[in-house]
């Protein structure tokens, strides 16, 4: 059975890769980039899978979990440059949605 990784764990696991395998880590503005192309390289699959494209031949082979993976390594890695602690972010961001969109997604009539 794996071991659940929690965000933190998850950010420090990421610092300590880079910081011996990766041997540093790529400026703000190039990982930045590198999550546009990660996030492109989703969408690409995700306009395939449930969109009206249809696969290409070099598409066969796609993994969507592992496009998925790559987003959140960069995210994670932009968040250790910054000095943003994605738990606590996290859970402020809860904390503001539960206050802003109390009763606004129960009172959106397109949702029922």
């Amino acid at each position: 059975m794996k071991k659940e990784v929690t965000i933190s764990e998850a950010q420090q696991l990421v610092d300590d890769w880079i910081k011996t395998v990766g041997v540093r880590y790529f400026n703000e503005l190039t990982n930045t980039a590198i999550l546009m192309e990660e996030v492109g390289e989703l969408a690409r699959i995700m306009a395939r899978k449930y969109g009206e494209q249809s696969f290409k031949e070099s598409d066969k082979e796609v993994n969507m979990a592992d496009e998925m993976a790559d987003i959140l390594w960069v995210l994670i890695c932009l968040a250790n440059q910054t000095g943003v602690d994605l738990t606590e972010a996290l859970q402020k961001n809860f904390d503001k949605k539960n206050i802003r969109d109390k009763d606004r997604h129960k009172d959106n009539k397109k949702l029922q």
